[in-house]
């Protein structure tokens, strides 16, 4: 399609054509109904069947098993950040978190304003440029839960492979990585994830949550703030994100007919192998943030000799249609979020041009 840019935006991130066409055709007038979706009640009978079927896909997609609730919940996940140890963490015990960058330490820092946390394993001392080995972790055999945060996007590391805590609660923030590949959902007591990168657009966050852990909390917890009342209400207690279901719902019907979870992995490693080796094979014109271990599949995050040549470029880089390359303001750089719905063809075009760029200012 014509003037489609290349875009490698870290989130809100793109959407799979197919699934902005198929919406595009139905946004006036939904399933013969004489409104759009976003026109019409929550409660009725079809905006349920959206509703559910999203959770079907969801719970299918991921082979999610008994005894879990599928929430939608707003606030992105930095409302969870709050509602995790606001449920979970109770008196007398201790949250545990592993510190791997910008988004766990931002989810410790809200963890403790409700209870004790510690620190299971920490890669701060190293820049955040890997992911603590499994052996690393140390916390209370009685601790609330271990979180962890499963892709880290400004830093690009990611989770090989996940601890098995036993009995202590697993807690996944998976937001930026979350169906980028097949994972065992019962080694997690909750995983949430905002859509916004892999699953749809802004404005809906996933909670998976195993039920034995929808309690009533034993402090006072604002009603819209509980797991038990969306859990409860099958996530209708108050009027959800109608627009932003449906998408998902359409993103997860796109990922299903792409190979579902086995099928987007193989994708994103064919687009992340495609960018690590361009970055290899640079002769340290491009240098990766990351270390080789823990290098993210959805977010490449790599540096240039200084800062402005990292200007020039992101200069030149956007006047041939590339967005979302510049990195974080917290650590700049430069980062090519490459996320389920990023096609082969955008990675292709960058590493061409970063094979350009670098015979022209080497």
């Amino acid at each position: 399609m014509a003037n489609r840019a290349y875009n490698f935006n870290a989130g809100p991130a793109a959407l799979p054509l197919e699934v902005l066409q198929r919406a595009q055709e139905k946004f006036v007038e939904f399933e013969n109904s004489g409104m759009s979706l976003m026109e019409m009640s929550h409660r009725g009978a079809i905006y349920e069947k959206v509703h559910f079927e999203a959770e079907a896909l969801l719970r299918e997609l991921l082979s999610i098993p008994d005894g879990y609730k599928v929430l939608f919940i707003q606030g992105g996940a930095s409302t969870q950040f709050a509602m995790i140890p606001m449920n979970l963490l109770r008196s007398g015990t201790k949250a545990a978190y592993v510190a791997t960058g910008s988004w766990a330490t931002k989810a410790i820092k809200e963890a403790k304003l409700f209870g004790e946390t510690s620190i299971a394993a920490s890669s701060e001392a190293a820049a955040y440029k890997h992911i603590p080995s499994i052996s690393e972790l140390k916390y209370d055999s009685d601790a609330a839960y271990v979180h962890v945060t499963s892709n880290e996007t400004i830093e690009g590391t990611q989770w090989a492979e996940f601890p098995d805590t036993g009995s202590v609660p697993l807690i996944a923030d998976m937001s930026s990585d979350i169906l980028c590949r097949p994972i065992d959902v019962s080694k997690f007591a909750v995983i949430y994830a905002g859509a916004q990168k892999n699953l749809g657009p802004s404005g809906v966050t996933i909670v998976i949550i195993r039920e034995d852990l929808i309690n009533k909390p034993t402090t006072p917890v604002p009603t819209m703030l509980r797991y038990d009342t969306h859990a409860d209400a099958d996530s209708l207690y108050n009027t959800p994100p109608t627009f932003a279901i449906y998408m998902m719902s359409e993103v997860l019907k796109w990922i299903k007919e792409n190979g579902g979870a086995a099928g987007m992995e193989a994708r994103n490693r064919e687009k992340a192998n495609l960018l690590y080796e361009a970055i290899d094979n640079s002769n340290g014109f491009y240098r990766g943030f990351a270390e080789i271990g823990s290098r993210s599949l959805m977010n490449v995050t790599f540096t240039l000799a200084n800062e402005e040549l990292e200007k020039k470029f992101v200069k030149e880089s956007e006047a041939q249609g590339f967005v979302g390359l510049k990195g974080h303001r917290s650590v700049g750089g430069l980062r090519a979020s490459i996320y389920n719905a990023v096609p082969i063809e955008s990675v292709s075009a960058l590493v061409s041009f970063m094979g350009d760029f670098q015979s022209r200012n080497s």
